[in-house]
């Protein structure tokens, strides 16, 4: 008979992933338990995915606001730190604030504008031009984003980020200035010291301001690259692919991802004889570093 079903993704029911769980055989014995329960064969270059939420979980990758408060100020001791091209993420960014606050005395929030890095919208185009704004040339204060355009809530959490990250700042018992230009050397008015919080474009921002004159110039990336006072950390990526696990703490990107995808296809090779692939993967919006197209799966 013609063979009529293409590829056919399967979502697999595994039980609750905690830390210290060997998650190799968890994997494992899921796929197993699923094709049984399933009535599906596993075929060589059938693909095994594991997002990295539950790699990093069973990791323990994990580190505090005051381990990343340590970093910040080993990083950039006492100094005005200018926080520049954050995202507009609760889940993503605000508890990687709050930890940066906590080890700075002042924050200068520099803003990209009209939206984020990823499409979240502090003002847009239509308010821009009846102001007669131009977003790659003017520089705006918080007074002056006020004065024009009042309050701009998210429209799906209602949030006001300007207030938020404002209001997180300051009760982590530092000042806060906030500024919204899309020009990475704006910062250097109030700041030599610089945290890069942009995700694609970071090694370029970088680049730009240590040229102008920068002083201490970091990015997320540079930030619990490795292990402060016991927190987890990624060499790679540091707080990049970090997102809120507690009030107090983040779940970073995992670690050491290819002994175990190597792990799992090994012992899925030796319980059916079959060479599957297998990933790690993160879901959500991606934007490919070679042809820097998005892609949004």
């Amino acid at each position: 008979m013609e063979r009529m079903v293409g590829t056919v993704s399967r979502g697999v029911r595994a039980p609750i992933i905690r830390q210290g769980d060997d998650l190799c055989k968890i994997v494992v014995d899921s796929v197993l338990k699923a094709s049984k329960s399933g009535n599906f064969t596993i075929g060589d270059r059938d693909i095994i995915g594991i997002t990295e939420a539950v790699v990093a979980r069973a990791q323990g990758n994990y580190a505090t606001t005051a381990q990343i408060a340590a970093d910040i100020q080993a990083k950039f001791g006492d100094g005005t730190v200018g926080v520049i091209f954050p995202i507009l993420s609760r889940n993503r960014f605000s508890i990687c604030l709050k930890g940066i606050a906590m080890g700075a005395k002042k924050i200068v929030l520099m803003l990209s504008y009209p939206s984020d890095e990823v499409g979240n919208h502090l003002v847009d185009y239509d308010q821009l031009d009846a102001a007669g704004i131009n977003p790659w040339t003017d520089v705006l204060t918080e007074a002056k984003y006020r004065e024009l355009f009042g309050s701009n809530p998210h429209p799906f959490t209602g949030v006001d980020y300007i207030a938020y990250y404002k209001e997180l700042i300051q009760n982590c018992g530092a000042e806060v200035e906030i500024v919204l230009s899309n020009n990475c050397k704006s910062i250097l008015d109030y700041t030599k010291n610089v945290l890069c919080c942009d995700i694609h474009t970071r090694q370029r921002t970088k680049r730009l301001l240590k040229a102008v004159g920068a002083e201490k110039v970091y990015g997320l990336d540079d930030i619990l690259n490795a292990p402060v006072n016991g927190s987890g950390y990624n060499e790679n990526y540091g707080l990049l692919g970090s997102n809120k696990a507690t009030e107090e703490t983040v779940k970073l990107f995992p670690r050491d991802c290819k002994p175990f995808v190597e792990a799992v296809q090994k012992a899925i090779k030796e319980q059916t004889g079959k060479t599957v692939e297998v990933m790690v993967y993160g879901d959500g919006a991606f934007k490919d570093p070679v042809g820097k197209i998005w892609e949004l799966a």
